[in-house]
């Protein structure tokens, strides 16, 4: 953008044709939509806008592609508020709140006292910075976006570990082999995880490595291994819905393919008194190896 176009953006924050066909640019150049929205807040676009702006350009100008092609079968796609209680692996799981678009689902009484008490005492001494995966590479690394502590158990390490898969590849009829190993990770008072997608962007260069294990991640669970203080929601931008962090309970999410018109944005909020800890379960279309 010019000097003169962002003076005007600044002005009156009109979303005007040359924006969007500069944003069409941008991604035709392979930046991410996180790389476009802080070049756009960079050149004093209020967010709020600038996040519209990026969304709906997207999907009526870029979408086209990513949005071709029959439904695919996804991870949950049969539950409903309609059946408030499911029976999953020999557990009674509430349905609390059920959205289409986006798809998420939050459960109750998913994971047990006990088991959330044991998962954390197993977890606290591997702990370490979390990381996230750079799609540019393939590789894991600290991103400034995520503070948290975080270790990762292989799949069916221990006991509790293997119930609570099993609960859920049952609760999601989804195949077992196709999740990741549980994901445990700890919010200390001030850290979060700011607003982002859970699928590999297919325009990185490291993508391709990465589905090699699995193929595409399509959904993602996270139980609440314990209840802060204060603060920690999980938050849905696009769909203005927080999950409060209750211990037991858990949120779930769905993507049928890796685009934000799936408005999958989600992140964790700051926590604001206490600690927060979560197990993350994420499922991929084939098996994980």
């Amino acid at each position: 953008m010019t000097t003169n176009e962002q003076q005007q953006g600044q002005r009156t924050q009109l979303v005007t044709t040359e924006l969007r066909e500069w944003i069409v640019a941008q991604a035709a150049a392979g930046h991410t939509p996180e790389v476009v929205l802080d070049a756009m807040k960079a050149s004093g676009w209020d967010e709020d806008t600038a996040i519209d702006a990026l969304e709906t350009t997207m999907s009526e100008h870029l979408g086209s592609a990513a949005l071709a092609g029959p439904p695919k079968p996804l991870p949950g796609q049969h539950l409903s508020a309609a059946t408030p209680r499911v029976r999953a692996d020999g557990c009674d799981v509430e349905i609390l709140l059920a959205l289409a678009r986006p798809r998420v689902v939050v459960f109750g009484q998913l994971v047990s006292a006990d088991e959330c008490a044991e998962l954390i005492a197993l977890a606290r001494a591997r702990l370490a910075r979390s990381e996230t995966v750079e799609t540019r590479t393939g590789a894991s690394e600290i991103n400034e976006a995520r503070t948290s502590d975080g270790m990762f158990f292989l799949p069916a390490e221990f006991p509790v570990c293997a119930r609570l898969e099993s609960r859920i590849a049952a609760l999601l009829d989804w195949p077992l082999e196709n999740g990741e190993g549980l994901q445990v990770l700890r919010y200390r008072p001030g850290t979060e995880y700011k607003p982002h997608y859970d699928y590999f962007d297919p325009a990185e260069s490291g993508t391709e490595s990465i589905l090699k294990r699995g193929g595409q991640r399509v959904g993602s669970l996270v139980c609440y291994l314990n209840t802060p203080d204060e603060g920690g929601a999980t938050v849905f931008p696009d769909a203005g819905l927080e999950v409060a962090p209750v211990r037991g309970n858990a949120v779930f999410f769905s993507y049928d393919r890796p685009h934000p018109s799936t408005k999958s944005l989600h992140g964790g909020a700051p926590v604001l008194a206490g600690e927060k800890w979560v197990a993350t379960k994420w499922l991929r279309e084939g098996r994980f190896e």
